[in-house]
């Protein structure tokens, strides 16, 4: 029954709005247009895939002619024909890296780029198979730099370290073995310690200073560390213990006089010490009498700052006696 109040109505009764209810609805119709979500790792892929793989002869042919002309034209081919290898060694280390997977192709092609200025193609290698050490060196680098907080595996031997235990652990693993640091060490070539001090940065969390020590605490671990930082009272000693120093060392230069003093200012306390052949030009005696004037003058230092001084052994600016 359609409503008579309005003559241009054609709303259905409630009952025919039911039965229309029943009705099949397609879910597609009511989808939200929404563009699929970018991933810019398969977006890389495809856009190398288009360049071409060069041919042994091809490579190198190019690499010869870079290396006379260092045309940039020449390098731009060596290097995205190279691209997919990049990829390639970069999934070796993908389980060292479980962050941003791109992170690792960019180091690669950094290490890419430094093979082509490097590579000599009389050598009799292969260009690709030169580049590949260049490619693992700056991934292996990268994660190692950024592996925790603070920086691991700062030298070449450590970097090596690093990329080899994981792998011969699982190897003893596999075999039966236990990966004992022990057994690590004699398989490696290396030290005991070494491998210890290895797997401690590899397979231990870094704490932040600033974390909580509980859930339940405002206090953090920074709160418990050691200040090392002079007080203002052993700022304010080591202050007083300098200037007595200083006011002795003149006292004591007043007694000094002709070969004795010069010796004294211009070796023993100057800022920038003159040799034992200076002095013995100077002084126009041999090296030796200079050295035993010195020794002369330091013993009659000792003896002076222990009568002024008697605890000058327990200040921390005491001079380093000769005996």
């Amino acid at each position: 029954m359609k409503n008579p109040n309005n003559k241009n109505s054609a709303l259905p009764e409630f009952s025919e709005i039911e039965e229309l209810s029943y009705l099949p609805v397609n879910a597609e119709n009511f989808k939200e247009k929404v563009p699929a979500k970018f991933d810019p790792l398969q977006k890389y892929l495809q856009e190398i895939s288009k360049y071409p793989v060069l041919s042994r002869e091809e490579e190198e042919a190019i690499a010869k002619a870079y290396y006379k002309t260092k045309d940039p034209r020449l390098a731009y081919k060596l290097v995205v024909s190279n691209l997919r290898l990049v990829v390639k060694i970069a999934l070796e280390f993908q389980k060292f890296w479980t962050h941003n997977f791109l992170d690792l192709i960019q180091e690669g092609n950094l290490g890419l780029l430094q093979a082509v200025k490097k590579f000599d193609p009389y050598k009799g290698v292969k260009f690709s198979y030169y580049a590949s050490f260049w490619i693992k060196a700056y991934i292996l680098k990268y994660i190692m730099d950024n592996w925790k907080l603070v920086k691991m595996g700062t030298t070449q031997a450590q970097r090596k370290l690093f990329y080899r235990l994981r792998k011969e652990k699982e190897k003893l693993s596999a075999l039966g073995f236990e990966p004992t640091p022990a057994e690590i060490a004699k398989r490696l070539g290396v030290k005991e310690k070494e491998v210890e001090e290895m797997e401690q940065r590899m397979f231990t969390q870094d704490l932040s200073l600033e974390a909580p020590i509980s859930h339940d605490s405002e206090d953090t671990l920074a709160n418990f560390l050691k200040d090392n930082r002079p007080t203002p009272e052993d700022s304010y000693a080591r202050e007083e213990i300098l200037n007595n120093f200083k006011r002795l060392l003149k006292e004591f230069a007043q007694t000094l006089t002709g070969k004795d003093y010069v010796i004294f200012h211009e070796r023993l306390i100057a800022e920038n010490p003159k040799t034992l052949h200076e002095l013995s030009q100077k002084l126009g005696i041999s090296k030796e009498r200079v050295r035993q004037i010195e020794e002369k003058i330091i013993k009659k230092l000792k003896k002076f700052l222990e009568e002024k001084l008697p605890d000058a052994y327990y200040y921390p600016l005491a001079l380093p006696y000769k005996d």
